[in-house]
């Protein structure tokens, strides 16, 4: 019998180790394969949950949705909305229907489609679409915004090729754009009605619990980064009355009623000026023209994909915010401004919606070595901690837990300079087995981001591949308090490069990497980051620079403009122009000997496409260091097309692959299927 138990054990040691010896380093293809999901929405009653998954078509160089609608009690899901899919989804308050948005003849319009089942049916016949869009509480009306259209011989005459951008001049930004109002569409008559009738572009709104008011954001134009524009509107459905409630330079955003309507909740720096800080809730009363701003949220960002809403009592606002790397659920008392911790995972937990109650919550998780997935949990008065009671929606990638080994990460502090603490994520490389490991710098973006605890494809990729990952959260990054996210103005370059060397030297006392193999890369602002930091020290072999600006004073116009100016360098390339040149990688380009990676968009506007042809004709034409371009067209500030992306990230590799370890590594083959190329 021992004997027996003896092999059985062993058995059981063995079958492990093969199942572990069975997984492998994530791919590119891998990556491309992950299966995203999105389009949450729990339904009012609590027990219904919408959502949809998104997969590669490799063939077709693209990406296809499937909608699902599944149980909240068991997850047992059914395919929903046929090949017309759609976008922007709403329950109806009722629960009655799910609206929706499709294209007919190039112009959005609304389709209603009863949550029992059925065929989306046409509901609205906009002249020139319509965009966002709102139910009243009583489910008989949607509000919606719309842009102003042309007559009939402007529409003509603008085919034809009279379509001049007067730049900057109301409503246009640097391209054409259109004013925008608010419309009623009554679904007992099927007839809608004109609202507002204002020279400004809505920009968010929310339609009050008795349907007589619409609260909304206005901005006079499209100007690039002069968001603070914006101002607060209300407007009085019966009489159409439209009252301007705001006169500042502040930037209002997200207005969201109260229930009982007296009062609305919404998010801005300031109440006189844009200032830099991660934003407070505000409330205001309207007919008594006050407003007061709440303390207890302001360490980081909100998550974007996340929904703010008030508890049912009115007491509360619930919301998910980052705070260092992670995010989590708050609630926030607006009597008191304090703000209390629903959920305390790590990782990043976001509420994307609610059921009428507040009982409920579809919520998203993931971290570091785990892709997104959909969950229903309770609210209580005790913090998440785990998941364990949640019921699962989605597990839409079963083949990565099951196939793709991981490396686990962590949080590392080190302090720079000023005795500041910087905090990073640190990930090792998989299986170094005591070996000495080579190390990537990777520099986020913003520069107000931050690395989080999230899952990234290319974070794993690169640790399959051997090397180690720093990621740190230096000066100016979000997460840390307003002191913190203030602390890189006047320092840009030097504040980013300081905190992430001292990183650096920090791992390697600490993680046993090896000082001579170091790789650095960033997009955005991490772009820009890297291709200073190259200028400033030589220590790195190799070098990943996206979507750059190495020329401050010549993106003026083109890219950033008040952010630079007002927060980080100060004065403009005109009256500061020494300073911003210091702060400009291109003054320090022919200290560069890093062999240098360059890659940008073709169609990018945010970092403007022709700083990356500077830099890297500069580093070419010196001729120290070794340089390549890759320039993606159709591209924007980010790399979207399923080919085009395989080739900049293998690109990439190889680059790292080169000159960090002299090898001549040779990338994976694409399976001709669309499953992973190891399956």
């Amino acid at each position: 019998m021992r004997v027996l138990i003896s092999l059985l054990c062993l058995h059981f040691v063995v079958a492990a180790n093969g199942a572990l010896a069975a997984k492998r380093p994530m791919t590119v293809d891998d990556a491309l394969n992950v299966v995203s999901v999105g389009d949450a929405l729990i339904s009012p009653d609590g027990k219904h949950v919408f959502y949809s998954k998104t997969e590669l078509v490799w063939e077709k160089n693209a990406y296809k949705t499937i909608y699902y609608m599944a149980s909240a009690e068991d997850g047992e899901a059914v395919q929903y909305i046929g090949e017309g899919g759609g976008e922007a989804f709403q329950f109806s308050p009722d629960g009655r229907y799910l609206s929706l948005m499709r294209e007919v003849d190039e112009s959005p319009q609304l389709f209603l489609m009863p949550t029992s089942g059925g065929e989306a049916v046409q509901l609205t016949d906009h002249h020139g679409g319509i965009g966002a869009y709102k139910w009243t509480e009583d489910s008989s009306t949607i509000v919606f915004s719309a842009d102003e259209p042309r007559s009939e011989e402007e529409e003509r005459e603008h085919k034809l090729g009279a379509d001049p951008v007067f730049v900057d001049e109301a409503p246009n930004g640097k391209d054409e754009a259109r004013f925008s109002n608010l419309w009623a569409f009554d679904l007992r008559t099927k007839k809608e009605t004109r609202l507002s009738d204002a020279d400004f572009i809505v920009e968010a709104f929310d339609v009050s619990p008795d349907g007589s008011r619409v609260v909304l954001i206005g901005v006079p134009d499209r100007r690039a980064n002069y968001i603070f524009k914006a101002e607060l509107y209300l407007l009085e459905i019966d009489t159409k009355t439209l009252t301007r409630l705001t006169h500042n330079d502040a930037m209002e955003e997200s207005p969201i009623w109260a229930p009982d309507g007296k009062t609305f909740a919404y998010r801005a720096t300031s109440d006189k000026s844009f200032e830099m800080n991660a934003g407070y809730f505000w409330i205001m009363n309207p007919d008594a023209g006050s407003n007061r701003r709440l303390q207890g949220q302001n360490q980081g960002l909100l998550a974007e994909e996340a929904t703010i809403a008030w508890t049912e009592d009115g007491k509360g606002l619930l919301f998910t915010e980052q705070r260092r790397t992670h995010h989590n659920l708050y609630k926030l008392n607006v009597k008191t401004g304090e703000a209390a911790a629903l959920s305390k995972l790590p990782g990043t937990l976001s509420a994307l919606s609610f059921s009428k109650d507040r009982k409920r919550m579809v919520i998203s998780y993931q971290d570091l070595a785990t892709p997104p997935d959909l969950y229903v949990s309770k609210l209580g008065n005790r913090p998440i901690t785990s998941l364990d009671k949640a019921v699962r929606i989605t597990d839409a990638n079963p083949w990565f837990r099951e196939e793709v080994q991981v490396s686990l990460g962590e949080n590392l502090k080190w302090s720079s300079k000023g005795d500041m603490e910087i905090e990073g994520i640190f990930i090792p490389a998989l299986n170094h087995s005591g070996r000495k490991m080579p190390l990537i710098l990777h520099v986020h973006g913003g520069p107000n981001y931050y690395a989080a605890n999230i899952f990234r494809p290319d974070f794993q990729i690169l640790t399959g591949l051997g090397y180690a990952i720093l990621s740190p959260n230096f000066r100016g990054s979000m997460g840390y308090g307003d002191e913190f996210l203030q602390a890189l103005g006047g320092e840009v370059g030097d504040g980013e490069f300081i905190d992430q060397m001292t990183g650096v030297d920090y791992v390697i006392a600490h993680k046993n990497i090896d000082p001579d193999r170091l790789g650095i890369r960033g997009w955005s602002w991490g772009g820009v980051s890297t291709s200073y930091t190259i200028t400033q020290t030589q220590r790195f072999k190799a070098a990943s620079i996206g979507a750059m600006v190495g020329n401050w004073a010549a993106e003026t116009g083109p890219g950033f403009n008040y952010d630079v100016h007002h927060w980080y360098i100060g004065g403009t390339p005109w009256d500061n122009a020494a300073e911003w040149a210091k702060r400009s990688s291109i003054t320090h380009v022919k200290n560069i000997t890093t062999p240098s990676l360059i890659l940008h968009g073709g169609s990018d506007t945010k970092s403007s496409v022709g700083q990356s042809l500077m830099f890297f004709t500069a580093i070419r034409d010196i001729g120290i260091a070794p340089v390549r371009y890759i320039k993606f067209p159709r591209e924007g500030h980010r790399i979207h097309e399923p080919r085009l992306s395989r080739i900049y990230q293998i690109e990439e590799y190889k680059w790292f692959k080169k000159y960090i370890d002299g090898e001549d590594w040779q990338p994976w083959v694409r399976a001709k299927s669309a499953l992973s190329s190891a399956r």
